[in-house]
């Protein structure tokens, strides 16, 4: 018998909820030289502010999703923005980059109960094809966050200083939790008890599917390798290309307009093309567009308007892949929504930590990224085959 809320949840606050999370990050970025001199530390100590907190929103995301199919989406939401708000407080008064790491670290377990729960909550009041339009309207909605969270952070900390960043986030987590207290109705009722067994259990059951493993493998490289990129785009615009470096920030503002193009896309044409077929064209559009930028870096011509071109084709791939990848992995079984969606978010995590990295393996930033791109669109090109193989497949406990 499934549960029906006592109303769907407006898509608004799930939208406000979930880029909670990162917002944090992305806005704390432009204020890293000025908390480096306040407190007088090292740059790489500084630098673990931003690495801890990532470390926090993939790890985070595998408890509470589980947690939310024992305990209820709404609790389990409340006291993740509980502990987000009272981590950005913490930052904001921290003596030292030590203490200040530690409250981020929290930070980003309070804030990655968005992330995962906000999703699962679309999973439970929606149904088929609505869901996907609902998670396309939602991902177009976040895409914004990061474009604008690192010039509010830069306007902030100049104004302000460091720590009026933390003073705000803790204050829209503050003013989040109370709107969610009223406004979020439980979209998922408690179900079995909570213990390490059952969390053993969920997650054997979906690591155990080759359909869920296929579309979070595939999701997580078609959806946050172009991290690869985003890393190495001061260098091949600025070093490699000799352009400004305020114009950076104008060129990955293109690229979030190709996500969220392709994210719209997906919402209108998902009832006439369907998940599946949307899913891996994005996905070979995506392989093309990588394959046309390793040439043209291999041939040695790149410049700046062949690179915006073959990157803006890529995540509008990337764009019309996620929501539905997201959809069809969220969905193996209802009753481990929670848990698939917390599953899905780290896999996506890791698979941007993993492609960034290896780009700072390389000696060459441009060829380093689009080797990873092609890479990781190929690998989500077969994760994907292999899931759809896997159609009749049910997932148990």
């Amino acid at each position: 018998m499934t549960f029906a809320p006592a109303k769907r949840p407006p898509l608004w606050l799930l939208v406000i909820i979930t880029i909670s999370g990162t917002m944090a990050m992305h806005m704390f970025v432009p204020a890293l030289p000025y908390a480096t001199a306040d407190l007088r530390a090292p740059v790489g100590q500084m630098q673990m502010t931003v690495s801890f907190y990532i470390i926090g929103l993939a790890v985070g995301q595998l408890f509470y999703g589980p947690m939310s199919d024992s305990l209820g989406r709404r609790p389990m939401l409340i006291a993740g923005l509980a502990l987000y708000t009272a981590g950005g407080l913490a930052a904001a008064l921290a003596p030292g980059v030590y203490t200040l790491v530690g409250a981020r670290l929290v930070q980003a377990f309070g804030g990655c109960a968005g992330l995962a729960l906000g999703r699962a909550i679309v999973r439970d009041s929606t149904h088929s094809e609505d869901m996907v339009r609902q998670l396309a309207l939602m991902n177009l909605m976040i895409m914004v966050s990061p474009g604008l969270s690192p010039m509010v952070g830069g306007v902030v900390s100049t104004a302000l200083g460091w720590r009026a960043i933390f003073w705000l986030t803790a204050a829209l987590g503050a003013a989040t939790l109370v709107i969610t207290w009223k406004l979020l109705p439980e979209t998922a009722p408690p179900g079995r008890s909570l213990s390490i067994g059952t969390l053993a259990s969920d997650y054997r059951a979906l690591l155990r599917s080759r359909r869920f493993v296929g579309l979070a493998l595939g999701g997580g490289c078609a959806t946050t390798a172009v991290y690869a990129f985003i890393a190495a785009a001061p260098f091949i615009f600025v070093t490699d290309l000799h352009r400004p470096v305020h114009e950076v920030g104008l060129y990955l503002g293109l690229l979030i307009f190709g996500m969220s193009f392709g994210n719209a896309f997906t919402g209108r044409m998902v009832g006439k093309i369907g998940v599946e077929r949307l899913m891996l064209a994005g996905n070979v559009l995506s392989i093309v567009s990588a394959a046309g930028l390793l040439a043209t870096v291999l041939l040695g011509r790149l410049d700046v308007a062949g690179t915006l071109v073959w990157m803006f084709l890529f995540t509008l791939g990337t764009g019309i892949t996620s929501p539905a990848a997201l959809t069809k992995a969220i969905s193996v079984n209802p009753q481990l929504t929670g848990s698939a969606a917390g599953l899905y978010g780290f896999a996506q995590m890791a698979t941007g930590a993993v492609c960034t990295l290896l780009v700072a393996l390389g000696d060459d930033p441009a060829r380093s990224a689009t080797t990873v791109l092609l890479a990781a669109a190929l690998t989500a090109f077969v994760a994907f085959r292999v899931a759809l193989g896997g159609k009749s497949e049910l997932v148990s406990t």
